[in-house]
């Protein structure tokens, strides 16, 4: 297997069941000896979910707000339901993986990030080993964004967390010295004030876009997640995981998308 640092990709909830080749691509990626770490949501599903339940989905600056009763349709849907559905899918083409979450092997550790937010992650600490054990032995990593809050000795022990994905892969990315983070969502790539594409950025403008608004939802926690990763990871990439073979030419050195560099 190639020693070479891993790929972190962050497969939006956007995507998932659209008519792309995410997980051909992941596979092909594999058999290249490539290897690929995949955090995965699941937003529209746990939408769906917690409206059976008769809960309203709240965001603040693109960021779920979670209460109890909310996050237990979170850890079901997202570790459970959404991660198994696509370790089958990938282990149907042929691809070696694993699914686990964050609060496997104490891979993401947290603090609650902001009352506003409620029960939503901020990570601590990262223990890659989980991730590292699995890419030795040859095996996808496919995580789902869920953390742990541990509390050793205290009466309550530990509390299960909602974390963002795209904060989990900029998180991930930096912990294993990615060679590249690579965002798949379901827009072109990061647009500039009039709508437009941009296709290279330096993370200075990124903060610029989140002071000014222009970034706004979904692309805040992304960009956010590039200024965590950057300091390790030499590039990242956002663009349309929908199109046919984007993973393969996320790869690549093309225009496709938004690059985005320290």
């Amino acid at each position: 297997m190639s020693t070479d640092a891993p790929v972190v990709v962050k497969l939006g909830g956007s995507t998932l069941g659209s008519a792309d080749t995410s997980f051909h691509d992941l596979v092909a990626l594999q058999r290249q000896g490539r290897t690929p770490v995949v955090v995965h949501g699941g937003g529209p599903v746990i939408t769906q979910w917690m409206q059976k339940q008769g809960l309203t989905p709240t965001f603040v600056r693109g960021l779920r707000v979670t209460d109890a009763p909310s996050l237990d349709i979170v850890v079901a849907v997202l570790t459970g339901l959404i991660n198994k559905q696509l370790v089958g899918a990938i282990t149907a083409l042929g691809g070696k993986v694993v699914g686990l979450s964050g609060a496997d092997g104490g891979l993401l550790q947290c603090e609650i990030a902001n009352q506003e937010l409620g029960l939503v992650g901020e990570v601590v600490k990262v223990n890659p080993q989980p991730v590292v054990d699995l890419l030795e032995r040859g095996y996808i990593p496919l995580i789902a964004p869920v953390g742990i809050r541990l509390r050793v000795g205290s009466r309550d022990g530990c509390t299960l967390l909602n974390i963002n994905g795209d904060t989990a892969a900029g998180h991930l990315a930096a912990a294993l010295g990615a060679h590249r983070l690579v965002f798949l969502t379901d827009v072109e790539g990061v647009m500039d004030g009039d709508k437009r594409v941009i296709s290279r950025m330096q993370l200075r403008s990124a903060r610029d876009l989140i002071a000014a608004g222009t970034a706004a939802g979904g692309m805040i926690p992304k960009l956010e997640a590039c200024v965590t990763a950057l300091g390790r990871v030499p590039a990242a990439r956002i663009l349309d995981g929908r199109s046919p073979g984007a993973l393969l030419r996320a790869m690549g050195d093309g225009t496709e998308g938004t690059w985005i560099v320290p």
